[in-house]
């Protein structure tokens, strides 16, 4: 079965409250900005996926779908292996067109993706509720609708100044105490030296993990920061592709790992971390950049099959006002089913990709 067409959208899908506006240390937004991409074959068969373009400027859809056709036309749909070997592609566009791939092979086997990976371990997929950076009063009450909605486990943004993280994990524990579990994550934002100091004023909040709060590299910080406070270090940012995993097991440089389909390049390198962390004993949980409805479903069917994808996996989908999809994945207190339908087990709605596009 060949690649017969490739046709692309970028898309822009408003969120709403509690999720926007969603404030990090760098940036505010209330919008996800993604590329779809929809892979055709010469047997009728067609799969969708996404490529994350959030907070990128200077994207030109037309160009990314002229380097995907001139790729992708004519070579396998199926071939999944080969493509991550040979494909020049950028590696979130590649990820775009790899999530369409696993859709079309699970479409062509009658099965869904999880299947296709080994096997569904969970029924249902857990989520981790996302909140931006907020004072101490807003974070307690978010938190509260969260638990109200039936989450867990709350990640927070942080990396602006310790004491507005600490006033803002203080405002998560005082409302709701240990009914959610609580992640921050500074996105690189700290020295080693800062993150050791607040990691150690946030030791009484019990945090689940303090993600990535220093730079990617060099490792060794992260080892030593692991040494300094009774908090886990989970890191993002310093994971890539498997191989990096390597390393930061070999260093002992993280408690948790957390990949993403656009940053690892699609489904099959997070599935591949998730082996060498299931090796290693060390807990995986899929990353989010504001996803939409198919690189939401790809983390589901990650998720649902990885046996070191043990804890709830990272969200803001039921922060969109609406998804590109004919339906929306629904949530029930807290977790997604696993699709049962072949592929994705999604579909996209061409009405809507028209009524988001940006470009």
């Amino acid at each position: 079965m060949k690649v017969s067409r490739v046709s692309t959208w970028m898309v822009e899908v408003p969120q709403k409250a509690p999720i926007a506006p969603y404030r990090s240390h760098v940036r505010t937004s209330s919008t996800t900005t993604k590329i779809i991409v929809r892979l055709d074959t010469d047997e009728g068969l067609h799969g969708w996926g996404e490529a994350n373009i959030n907070f990128l400027t200077g994207i030109n859809r037309e160009q990314l779908q002229k380097q995907a056709s001139e790729w992708m036309v004519g070579r396998d749909a199926t071939n999944i292996v080969l493509f991550h070997e040979t494909c020049p592609l950028e590696t979130r566009l590649k990820a775009g067109v790899e999530l369409a791939m696993w859709d079309i092979a699970g479409k062509a086997a009658g099965l869904p993706v999880a299947k296709l990976l080994g096997g569904i371990i969970r029924e249902e997929v857990e989520l981790a509720a996302c909140m931006g950076i907020q004072t101490y009063e807003r974070a307690g009450e978010i938190a509260s609708f969260y638990v109200e909605e039936g989450y867990s486990t709350l990640k927070t943004k942080a990396g602006s100044d310790p004491d507005e993280d600490f006033e803002m994990a203080r405002g998560v524990y005082d409302a709701v105490g240990d009914r959610l579990k609580l992640r921050l994550d500074p996105n690189r934002a700290y020295s080693k030296e800062e993150a050791a100091a607040l990691a150690k004023r946030l030791e009484p909040f019990d945090l689940q993990y303090f993600e990535q709060p220093i730079t990617a590299e060099p490792l060794s910080d992260a080892r030593w920061l692991r040494e300094q406070t009774t908090i886990p270090i989970a890191l993002n940012e310093s994971v890539v592709f498997p191989d990096s995993v390597m390393r930061i097991l070999k260093e002992e440089a993280a408690s948790h790992i957390l990949p993403d389909t656009h940053i690892a390049g699609g489904i099959l390198p997070c599935v591949k971390i998730g082996h060498l962390c299931e090796a290693a004993g060390v807990p995986c949980i899929m990353h989010c950049g504001h996803d939409l409805g198919p690189k939401t479903a790809a983390m589901i069917h990650v998720a649902a099959s990885g046996a070191s994808y043990t804890l709830a996996n990272d969200c803001t989908y039921f922060g969109l006002v609406d998804d590109i999809l004919t339906e929306m994945i629904p949530i029930h207190r807290g977790k997604m089913r696993v699709p049962d339908a072949p592929g994705l087990g999604i579909e996209c709605d061409e009405e809507k990709l028209k009524h988001y596009s940006i470009q």
